[in-house]
C-alpha cells in the first residue's frame, strides 16, 4: 500500500513538472514578445484606410493581442484583426475596437478640427508624413485627442485649438509628450 502511494505521488510530481515545462514553452520569450509588438505596430500602421480620424492601440500578453480604440470604418476593425492574426507567434486576437456611428455632423466637425489643428502655423510640422501623430476622434460631438506631440506647450495649444471649434460638446486631451 505504501509503495503504491509513493508511486502515485512520484507520478503526480512528474506530471506537475511536465505541465510547468509546457506552460513555460507556451509563454513567448521577452525577445519574441518585442518582435510581436514591433510587427503588430508595423502591420497596423500599414493598413490602407487607417487615417487621422482613427485610433488603434494594442496590448500584447504572451501570444494574445488585444486591439483597442475607435475607427470610423467597420472594415478597418476587421482588417486590423486579420493582419494581426497572421503574425507569427500570435495565437489569439481580442478585438475591442469600437466602430464610431456614422454622422454627417461628426464628419463636418472632424474636418473643422483637422483644419484648426493641422493648419495652424505653430502646429503645421505635425501635418508632415503619411501617419499623423495627432488623432482626432469624434463621437456624438465629443472630441478625444490621441497621439504624441513634442512639448507640453504643443499639447496645450492643440487642446485650445480643438476647444475653439464650434460644435464640440467636450474635448478630452489624451496627447502624450514625447521628446524628439
Amino acid at each position: 500500500m505504501k509503495s503504491r502511494l509513493l508511486t502515485l505521488l512520484a507520478g503526480l510530481c512528474v506530471l506537475v513538472t511536465l505541465g510547468n515545462a509546457q506552460d513555460q514553452r507556451d509563454q513567448p520569450s521577452a525577445k519574441s514578445q518585442e518582435r510581436i509588438i514591433r510587427e503588430v505596430r508595423h502591420e497596423l500602421l500599414m493598413l490602407p484606410y487607417f487615417g487621422v480620424y482613427d485610433y488603434i492601440a494594442f496590448k500584447v500578453d504572451g501570444s494574445t493581442v488585444t486591439l483597442l480604440g475607435q475607427v470610423i470604418r467597420p472594415t478597418l476593425k476587421s482588417d486590423s484583426e486579420n493582419v494581426v492574426k497572421r503574425i507569427e507567434g500570435v495565437d489569439k486576437v481580442d478585438n475591442q475596437i469600437e466602430v464610431l456611428p456614422p454622422s454627417p455632423m461628426d464628419d463636418r466637425l472632424r474636418t473643422r478640427l483637422f483644419r484648426a489643428i493641422y493648419q495652424y502655423p505653430a502646429l503645421q510640422r505635425y501635418e508632415l508624413g503619411v501617419q499623423k501623430p495627432i488623432r482626432i476622434i469624434v463621437k456624438n460631438g465629443r472630441v478625444t485627442l490621441e497621439g504624441v506631440v513634442d512639448s507640453e506647450g504643443d499639447k496645450n495649444l492643440v487642446g485650445i485649438r480643438a476647444n475653439g471649434v464650434s460644435g464640440t460638446f467636450s474635448v478630452t486631451n489624451n496627447l502624450q509628450v514625447v521628446k524628439p
